[in-house]
């Protein structure tokens, strides 16, 4: 593990805990269930991926970029919401540059990006990782790469976004941050919490 990946976690954990004092100051997870743990939420994670990529090509091959964007606008969290429910855990995208702002970070979801963007600018390989936020809870964070789809609504205008495409997501998104993007960039992470179960 780097210095910058255990630096976070030590913060991490000491902002999770700030407000538990009812936790004992030594409590974490065990190998066997951070391995359980980082199996579960791969799973999950490739899961909602499957199905969420597989919905916006079909939207895309419909309608274009326009039917897509209604899609995600419509159909993205309702869907991450079902999948939570299924695997009772809760189930986010996220990231520092939101389009939609109910996606903005949490603050140990804010601390997780920005240890894998420092990690990512040091050229160094971007894994799943998880720790204990408190007595009762698990997370899970995976980072998320732009794929060459993602660049027709998260890509440079005028390159690999059509301008009427980006009016459109404007006006569904007017606070977007979520362009400028390149194929293989890091787009953001997946957040999955866990419950423990007593």
């Amino acid at each position: 593990m780097t210095r910058s990946k255990i630096a976070f976690w030590v913060s991490v954990a000491a902002l999770a805990t700030s407000g538990c004092n009812n936790q004992p100051a030594n409590e974490a997870l065990t190998d066997t269930e951070k391995s359980a743990y980082l199996e579960r939420g791969r799973e999950i994670a490739a899961t909602a991926f499957s199905v969420l990529s597989g919905n916006l090509a079909a939207a895309l091959e419909k309608g274009g970029v326009a039917n897509a964007v209604q899609y995600c606008n419509l159909a993205a969290m309702p869907l991450t919401d079902s999948l939570s429910r299924t695997n009772n855990a809760v189930i986010r995208r996220t990231s520092l540059k939101t389009r939609n702002p109910k996606n903005k970070p949490s603050e140990w979801e804010r601390a997780a990006l920005l240890s894998f963007e420092k990690e990512d600018q040091a050229g160094e390989e971007l894994k799943p990782v998880v720790q204990l936020l408190d007595g009762q809870h698990v997370a899970f964070a995976a980072p998320i790469r732009v794929m060459s789809l993602c660049t027709k609504c998260h890509g440079k205008e005028g390159e690999t976004m059509d301008a009427a495409d980006a009016r459109v997501i404007r006006s569904l998104y007017p606070d977007d941050q979520a362009t400028g993007y390149a194929e293989g960039d890091l787009r953001g992470m997946w957040s999955i919490v866990f419950t423990l179960k007593e």
